[in-house]
């Protein structure tokens, strides 16, 4: 079981707990998955530097073992208040049945600079000596990618296609995440269209493990240790899980959205663009569906994001999961709500049967 990327970061097993964004990786859940052998990621991707460095520190106080930090690469974006305005008279009756006023038609909240941001949340990286940081939506500089290894930070791009793998060993990063279509939340293709990129982790494996030198990860629709051997007998060097821990005790996840999860089956799936402008699998719903038929006018993110930020939260609030971005990969049959330290042990237990 042992591999070049389990030595590297010094972790015992080949098993890395998915950057869930949104308040879901919670310190708990991150230090408890690293103390238990695996290697826990903060998603940073919604997190300003101060609130990184605060839920770095609390990790920190859990735990002495290696864990890591995932952060959203910007992505350029254009807008025009009329398309802003289109998109929010289409979802007014939602934001009526919520009562949600606190909107001016046409107009959004001004963006802080993410590429700022960005930048500041690489420093805290350094500042923390963080042992691990991944990439997703895109890729750092060759020269932030330089300064982070010349600090002995383990860096991870993340890619939908082997063209996007090939890229991301060009510039230099140590490892790469496969993600598969199974997977739930964001889609993390970057020079691939989605279409192109929607490739099942079976396929996807293989042919990267003949073109790619660099340490693979697996990830997509892996929910137990059968599903973990399996991707290491394709040739990968570990495996990364979000569903499998989104339902779990230490997660962060709202309750409807796990009781949905634990509740949900294969083929109320969906891919969609509604909630952030991004494309994303989750579990279908009232909003997916009613949005999803006019995907031509969704907005790119974060625009899109912004605009049903107060849609989700008060959906949340007034328990509507209707309204609700459930994202799940793949595989919910096989979700459990334990806590982590039972999940690993059956998850090792499994792995070496």
């Amino acid at each position: 079981m042992v591999t070049s990327l389990l030595e590297t970061i010094g972790i015992e097993y080949p098993i890395i707990q998915a950057p869930m964004a949104g308040g879901i990786t919670t310190p708990e859940l991150v230090a408890n998955v690293s103390k238990n052998g695996g290697l826990g990621m903060i998603a940073a991707g919604y997190l300003d530097p101060d609130q990184l460095k605060v839920t770095i520190q609390e990790v920190k106080k859990r735990v002495d073992k290696p864990f890591g930090v995932n952060l959203f690469v910007p992505n350029d974006f254009t807008y025009f208040s009329q398309h802003v305005e289109n998109m929010q008279l289409m979802m007014k009756s939602i934001y009526d049945e919520l009562q949600i006023t606190d909107y001016k038609v046409g107009e959004l909240p001004k963006f802080k600079d993410q590429q700022a941001i960005f930048e500041q949340h690489l420093q805290v990286i350094l500042e923390e000596a963080i042992k691990v940081c991944s990439f997703t939506f895109g890729l750092p500089s060759e020269e932030q990618i330089k300064q982070l290894r010349q600090a002995g930070v383990y860096t991870i791009g993340t890619a939908t296609t082997v063209r996007e793998a090939l890229f991301i060993q060009e510039l230099g990063m140590d490892a790469v995440v496969m993600q598969g279509s199974e997977a739930g939340g964001h889609r993390s293709h970057f020079l691939s269209s989605f279409q192109e990129g929607n490739i099942g982790l079976m396929a996807l494996v293989p042919q990267a493990v003949e073109e790619i030198n660099i340490p693979i990860i697996a990830a997509g629709g892996i929910m137990n240790g059968r599903g973990v051997r399996a991707c290491l007998q394709l040739g990968a060097q570990a495996a990364q899980m979000g569903t499998a821990f989104l339902t779990l005790k230490e997660s962060g996840a709202q309750d409807l959205h796990k009781t949905a999860v634990l509740y949900a089956t294969e083929d109320k799936m969906v891919f969609t663009k509604a909630f952030s402008g991004k494309w994303a699998r989750g579990i279908k719903n009232e909003f997916t569906e009613e949005m999803n038929s006019n995907e031509a006018m969704t907005l790119p993110f974060p625009i899109q994001n912004t605009l049903t930020q107060s849609i989700r939260k008060e959906a949340a609030k007034q328990k509507k999961p209707e309204y609700m971005s459930l994202w799940s990969g793949q595989a919910p049959r096989l979700a459990t709500n334990i806590d982590v330290t039972t999940f690993m042990d059956r998850l090792i237990r499994e792995l070496n049967y």
